[in-house]
């Protein structure tokens, strides 16, 4: 799993714990240079977020993210993704996040790569 390109890739989220603001309708398109990893996403209850990760040896991202949802709040976390490679060469991202704004909650995500 060590060779993962994010580079270019776009995600939906397919689940998430209740305190998370991510959902179906968010758009992630990642970006990746190195080691570095980037995105961008909007969409559903996110006007607008940006994220920056670094790639694991193992293929996982350690990230942080930041955004501003449907009511205007700037919101910010941190995360662990772990990539699943699918029998069809998509990726699968499980997540455990914790909000660093807000009520500190933790949850559970997954995203899954779309084509765009």
């Amino acid at each position: 799993m060590t060779d993962i390109n994010y580079n270019d890739r776009f995600f939906i989220s397919v689940s998430n714990s209740a305190s998370g603001e991510v959902g179906a309708d968010t758009v992630f398109h990642y970006r990746q240079r190195g080691a570095v990893v980037w995105a961008t996403y909007e969409g559903g209850q996110i006007q607008f977020g940006t994220l920056v990760a670094t790639v694991k040896d193992d293929g996982a991202l350690d990230m942080r993210y930041q955004h501003v949802n449907g009511d205007g709040e700037l919101m910010t976390g941190r995360c662990h993704s772990t990539p699943e490679l699918l029998p069809d060469g998509h990726l699968r991202l499980h997540e455990s996040w914790q909000w660093t704004s807000g009520d500190g909650s933790r949850g559970e995500s997954i995203i899954e790569e779309i084509m765009r």
